[in-house]
């Protein structure tokens, strides 16, 4: 069985994000959404939050798991038994931070493999920064999130 990791932030999480859980998901036996509690930003969302709209955003994908983690990647793979780890990519500026952490990871730990995926055309230019930014001056974020992530953002914009 093939088990991958796809990791992030996910703060929040969106449809960019979405596209490569759901390809990826097609590739492997089982995905593991790993939700990164990185205690050096601070988050819109708490990792609790976030985990929960991941869950209900990929329920219908019945081979992906959401849970939270915390600490080096590789550690996370090794307990999870994954021997992959997703990666998106949209530009080239991503893949040289992505070559950079994926060579760092398969020096401490060789048995995991990157595979990087390319980002939909029509998500190329979203991120969870620029989806936030958008909210707080009151623009419509619905075709660049998932509907319970509008919701939430909604709320938290009180």
């Amino acid at each position: 069985m093939l088990r991958a990791i796809y990791p992030g932030s996910f703060d929040p999480v969106t449809l960019g994000h979405m596209d490569i859980i759901k390809r990826s998901s097609k590739i492997v036996d089982e995905l593991i959404v790993g939700v990164l509690k990185n205690n050096a930003k601070t988050p819109l969302f708490s990792v609790e939050e976030r985990v929960r709209m991941l869950r209900e955003a990929t329920k219908e994908l019945k081979n992906v798991k959401v849970v939270e983690f915390e600490g080096l990647l590789v550690d996370f793979a090794k307990a999870m038994d994954a021997k992959v780890v997703i990666r998106g990519l949209r530009a080239i500026t991503d893949f040289e931070y992505e070559l950079q952490m994926t060579q760092t990871n398969h020096k401490l730990e060789p048995d995991v493999e990157t595979l990087f995926l390319t980002t939909s055309i029509e998500y190329s230019f979203l991120s969870s920064t620029t989806v936030k930014e958008v909210a707080t001056f009151g623009g419509d974020i619905t075709q660049f999130v998932p509907k319970v992530v509008v919701k939430a953002i909604e709320e938290k914009m009180k």
